[in-house]
């Protein structure tokens, strides 16, 4: 039988229109920023391509070996190596949608989703619905809940940093 992936639903909600968010979403500088300010040390920016209101943007993260959980370090010694991606397609009616990726070099698994942007009142909502699935018999499921958990704080500082970044950059 078959794991089953774990979700990982998460959104976040901003004091800005939504075209002004996908403004931030789909422009270089934002990402720039964010994976110097939100990115942890020795992360990187490996490739954006923006388009006319897209973007498509790689990027990889690493996690020192002694912030992760011992269940990991087990099976995956080291530092992890996280190659991300995050997609933006164009703005519409008030609604832009997306997909993501995170790939941990080394480790059977991988975390995907989808983007949702829309109206929430007078300002904007980014929803997030993932998934993480790692193929290891037997301990799986416990690194997907530690991945997840770690996944949910990564994407909370990464909120917090948008609010600012936006707050600032008006």
């Amino acid at each position: 039988m078959p794991d089953m992936a774990r979700r990982i639903p998460h959104s976040a909600t901003y004091p800005h229109s939504v075209a002004r968010v996908h403004a931030a979403l789909t422009s270089e500088r934002y990402w720039r920023d964010r994976l110097a300010e939100a990115g942890g040390e020795h992360s990187h920016v490996d490739r954006i391509d923006v388009g006319a209101g897209t973007i498509a943007v790689e990027m990889t993260q690493a996690i020192p070996a002694e912030h992760l959980p011992s269940i990991v370090t087990k099976i995956r010694p080291g530092d992890l190596t996280i190659t991300r991606t995050e997609d933006w397609g164009p703005l519409g009616d008030d609604r832009a949608t997306g997909t993501f990726t995170a790939h941990v070099a080394g480790m059977p698994g991988d975390l995907t989703g989808t983007l949702t942007l829309t109206a929430e009142g007078t300002g904007a909502t980014v929803a997030l619905d993932g998934q993480v699935q790692v193929a290891i018999p037997l301990i799986g499921g416990k690194i997907e809940s530690v991945i997840a958990e770690q996944i949910d704080d990564l994407l909370t500082h990464e909120d917090e940093f948008t609010a600012r970044w936006l707050a600032e950059n008006d």
